[in-house]
Order: C-alpha cells, then sequence, then structure tokens
C-alpha cells in the first residue's frame, strides 16, 4: 500500500515540476508570448503546451507504474484520476487564461496519457523480461 501511494505521489510531483517547470521557463523566456495574467491566444502556442503536458503526463504514468512494481495500469490510471482532479481545480482558477476548448480538450486527455505510461511500462517490462529468458 506504501509503495502505490508513493509511486502516485512521484508521478504526480514529476509532471508538477516537469509540466509546470516548462511553463515557467517559456514564460521567462518569451514573455511577450503571453497577455496578462498568463493568458495565452496563440492557438499553435496552446497546441505546444498541451503537447509537453500531456507528454509530462505519460512520463508521470511511466514513473507511477515503475515504482508501483504491479498493477501497472491501475497505478497510472489513479494518477490520471488524481490528475484530472488538480486539473479541474486549475481550469476553474484560472479559466480566463484559454480558451474553453484548450481547457477541454488537456482535461479529456489527462487520463489516456497517464494510462498510456503506465502501458509503456508494462510492455518494457514484458519486453526485458522475455530477453532475459531467450539470451538468460
Amino acid at each position: 500500500m506504501i509503495r502505490s501511494i508513493i509511486a502516485v505521489i512521484a508521478g504526480s510531483v514529476i509532471w508538477m515540476v516537469t509540466a509546470l517547470g516548462m511553463d515557467g521557463v517559456l514564460m521567462s523566456l518569451m514573455p511577450t508570448w503571453f497577455g496578462a495574467n498568463g493568458k495565452v491566444e496563440s492557438v499553435p502556442l496552446m497546441l505546444f503546451m498541451m503537447s509537453y503536458s500531456l507528454l509530462f503526463s505519460v512520463l508521470g504514468g511511466f514513473v507511477t507504474a515503475s515504482i508501483a512494481r504491479r498493477k501497472e495500469i491501475q497505478h497510472a490510471l489513479a494518477l490520471g484520476v488524481l490528475q484530472l482532479a488538480m486539473g479541474i481545480i486549475a481550469t476553474v482558477q484560472f479559466y480566463d487564461t484559454a480558451p474553453l476548448w484548450y481547457h477541454v480538450m488537456f482535461l479529456m486527455l489527462l487520463v489516456p496519457a497517464n494510462i498510456f505510461g503506465g502501458q509503456l511500462r508494462t510492455m518494457q517490462k514484458r519486453n526485458s523480461s522475455h530477453g532475459a529468458r531467450v539470451t538468460g
């Protein structure tokens, strides 16, 4: 049980550090890309931000599944649900920083991105154990 909690917390921290860190880097390096209070109006910029945030969600799901070592998909799903809850809270707080379609699309893709990370870990684990049997 402790390993499961640590796995989900670690995946969440990975996402927060990478995704929110990248947001901070972008805002400091390219401040003209953002309006008042961090508002984003450029569709290409929104798609770029969504892409790396979802990529980091995949990474979070992968890390969570790696730490859990069992029921990888379920642990990645738990992380996805946690991220969705935090994402809904953030969307309510910062609804005016991006259009509604951006918020809805991002929230819809959070859980699948985390599950995909868990699936990648499961495939990696399966492939490495299969390779060990073949060559070992």
